[in-house]
Protein backbone atom coordinates (compact mmCIF):
# COMPACT_ATOMS: atom_id res chain seq x y z
CA UNK A 1 0.00 0.00 0.00
CA UNK A 2 3.13 2.55 0.91
CA UNK A 3 4.43 2.31 -2.52
CA UNK A 4 1.43 2.58 -4.62
CA UNK A 5 0.02 5.69 -2.24
CA UNK A 6 3.62 7.13 -2.61
CA UNK A 7 3.89 6.43 -6.37
CA UNK A 8 0.64 8.14 -7.26
CA UNK A 9 2.04 11.20 -4.94
CA UNK A 10 4.67 11.50 -6.65
CA UNK A 11 3.30 11.36 -9.82
CA UNK A 12 1.80 14.00 -8.75
CA UNK A 13 4.00 15.96 -7.70
CA UNK A 14 6.08 15.82 -10.55
CA UNK A 15 2.43 16.64 -12.89
CA UNK A 16 2.76 19.80 -10.90
CA UNK A 17 6.49 20.31 -11.51
CA UNK A 18 5.37 19.61 -14.95
CA UNK A 19 3.16 22.15 -15.47
CA UNK A 20 5.23 25.12 -14.43
CA UNK A 21 4.41 25.66 -10.62
CA UNK A 22 5.98 28.80 -9.60
CA UNK A 23 8.93 28.61 -7.29
CA UNK A 24 8.42 29.85 -3.72
CA UNK A 25 12.03 30.03 -3.12
CA UNK A 26 15.46 29.00 -4.65
CA UNK A 27 18.38 28.23 -2.15
CA UNK A 28 21.32 27.84 -4.30
CA UNK A 29 21.24 24.52 -6.69
CA UNK A 30 17.27 23.62 -4.82
CA UNK A 31 14.13 25.24 -6.01
CA UNK A 32 11.44 25.40 -3.13
CA UNK A 33 7.38 24.44 -4.40
CA UNK A 34 4.46 24.88 -2.25
CA UNK A 35 1.09 23.56 -3.88
CA UNK A 36 -2.61 23.38 -2.24
CA UNK A 37 -4.49 24.40 0.33
CA UNK A 38 -4.71 24.59 3.82
CA UNK A 39 -4.47 21.33 5.40
CA UNK A 40 -3.56 19.71 2.21
CA UNK A 41 -0.02 21.22 1.06
CA UNK A 42 1.76 19.63 -1.13
CA UNK A 43 5.38 21.32 -0.39
CA UNK A 44 8.55 20.23 -2.44
CA UNK A 45 12.24 20.79 -3.66
CA UNK A 46 14.05 19.74 -6.87
CA UNK A 47 17.31 19.81 -8.52
CA UNK A 48 19.08 19.33 -11.85
CA UNK A 49 22.52 18.06 -12.08
CA UNK A 50 25.15 20.55 -11.92
CA UNK A 51 26.83 17.53 -14.67
CA UNK A 52 25.34 14.42 -16.21
CA UNK A 53 27.26 11.51 -18.34
CA UNK A 54 26.65 8.44 -20.47
CA UNK A 55 26.36 7.49 -24.13
CA UNK A 56 22.94 9.05 -25.13
CA UNK A 57 21.47 10.79 -27.94
CA UNK A 58 18.51 12.11 -26.41
CA UNK A 59 17.34 12.55 -23.18
CA UNK A 60 14.59 14.23 -21.07
CA UNK A 61 14.51 16.12 -17.89
CA UNK A 62 16.49 14.70 -15.53
CA UNK A 63 15.84 16.47 -11.42
CA UNK A 64 15.34 15.04 -7.78
CA UNK A 65 13.02 15.79 -5.94
CA UNK A 66 11.80 15.54 -2.06
CA UNK A 67 8.19 15.83 -1.11
CA UNK A 68 6.56 16.59 2.26
CA UNK A 69 2.58 15.62 2.65
CA UNK A 70 0.76 17.66 5.26
CA UNK A 71 -2.35 16.13 4.99
CA UNK A 72 -0.90 12.32 5.57
CA UNK A 73 1.88 14.02 7.40
CA UNK A 74 4.52 12.31 5.40
CA UNK A 75 8.36 13.78 4.85
CA UNK A 76 11.65 13.14 2.94
CA UNK A 77 9.42 10.89 -0.37
CA UNK A 78 12.63 11.00 -2.12
CA UNK A 79 12.44 10.84 -5.81
CA UNK A 80 14.76 11.17 -9.26
CA UNK A 81 13.45 11.34 -12.26
CA UNK A 82 15.89 10.28 -15.13
CA UNK A 83 14.23 11.46 -18.34
CA UNK A 84 14.15 8.23 -20.12
CA UNK A 85 12.88 4.70 -18.78
CA UNK A 86 14.89 2.97 -16.26
CA UNK A 87 16.28 -0.65 -17.33
CA UNK A 88 13.31 -3.39 -15.89
CA UNK A 89 13.93 -4.47 -12.29
CA UNK A 90 16.78 -2.20 -12.19
CA UNK A 91 18.14 -0.40 -9.17
CA UNK A 92 19.81 2.87 -8.81
CA UNK A 93 22.98 3.66 -7.07
CA UNK A 94 23.36 6.87 -5.31
CA UNK A 95 26.84 8.10 -3.60
CA UNK A 96 26.76 10.86 -1.09
CA UNK A 97 30.27 11.75 -0.07
CA UNK A 98 31.00 8.05 0.13
CA UNK A 99 28.01 6.61 1.53
CA UNK A 100 25.88 4.37 -1.08
CA UNK A 101 22.11 3.62 -0.91
CA UNK A 102 20.24 1.64 -3.63
CA UNK A 103 16.37 2.88 -4.97
CA UNK A 104 14.16 0.60 -7.43
CA UNK A 105 13.27 1.99 -10.31
CA UNK A 106 9.45 2.13 -12.16
CA UNK A 107 9.60 3.70 -15.56
CA UNK A 108 11.59 6.38 -15.73
CA UNK A 109 11.69 7.27 -11.97
CA UNK A 110 13.85 5.76 -8.95
CA UNK A 111 12.43 5.39 -4.99
CA UNK A 112 13.71 4.46 -2.27
CA UNK A 113 12.50 1.16 -0.56
CA UNK A 114 10.96 2.86 2.45
CA UNK A 115 10.17 5.40 4.54
CA UNK A 116 13.13 4.48 6.95
CA UNK A 117 15.25 4.24 3.54
CA UNK A 118 14.28 7.89 2.18
CA UNK A 119 14.89 9.78 6.19
CA UNK A 120 18.48 8.27 5.77
CA UNK A 121 19.32 9.18 2.66
CA UNK A 122 17.68 12.71 3.54
CA UNK A 123 19.98 13.03 6.46
CA UNK A 124 23.11 12.01 4.51
CA UNK A 125 21.99 15.11 1.74
CA UNK A 126 21.04 17.56 4.17
CA UNK A 127 24.96 16.46 5.39
CA UNK A 128 26.38 16.02 2.13
CA UNK A 129 27.60 17.81 -0.56
CA UNK A 130 28.06 16.66 -3.74
CA UNK A 131 25.65 13.24 -4.71
CA UNK A 132 26.12 11.17 -7.54
CA UNK A 133 23.28 8.98 -9.13
CA UNK A 134 24.36 6.02 -11.39
CA UNK A 135 21.63 4.25 -13.47
CA UNK A 136 20.80 2.07 -16.25
CA UNK A 137 18.15 3.16 -19.54
CA UNK A 138 15.99 0.13 -20.76
CA UNK A 139 18.27 -0.07 -23.74
CA UNK A 140 21.49 -0.14 -21.72
CA UNK A 141 23.06 2.70 -21.73
CA UNK A 142 24.20 3.66 -18.34
CA UNK A 143 24.30 7.25 -17.24
CA UNK A 144 25.91 9.53 -13.98
CA UNK A 145 24.66 12.20 -12.89
CA UNK A 146 25.93 14.43 -10.26
CA UNK A 147 24.01 17.05 -8.23
CA UNK A 148 25.26 19.60 -5.58
CA UNK A 149 23.56 20.07 -2.16
CA UNK A 150 24.27 23.39 -1.85
CA UNK A 151 21.31 24.41 -0.65
CA UNK A 152 19.80 21.57 0.30
CA UNK A 153 19.78 21.77 4.34
CA UNK A 154 18.25 25.09 3.94
CA UNK A 155 15.29 24.54 1.30
CA UNK A 156 14.61 21.26 3.57
CA UNK A 157 13.71 23.57 6.21
CA UNK A 158 11.76 25.52 4.01
CA UNK A 159 9.57 22.50 2.85
CA UNK A 160 9.64 21.75 6.73
CA UNK A 161 7.71 24.73 7.74
CA UNK A 162 5.36 25.21 4.77
CA UNK A 163 3.69 21.94 5.42
CA UNK A 164 4.29 22.29 9.11
CA UNK A 165 6.55 18.90 9.12
CA UNK A 166 9.43 18.72 10.77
Amino acid sequence: MFLGAYAAGLAASGQALAAGVKAAATHKAWTVHVTGGKGARVCYMHSLPVESEGDYTRRGDSYIQVTHRQKSKSANEISVTAGYAYKKDSDVDVVIDGKKFSMFTDGDTAWSRSADDDKALASAMRAGSTMIVKGTSSRGTATTDRYSLAGFTAAHKAIGKACGIR
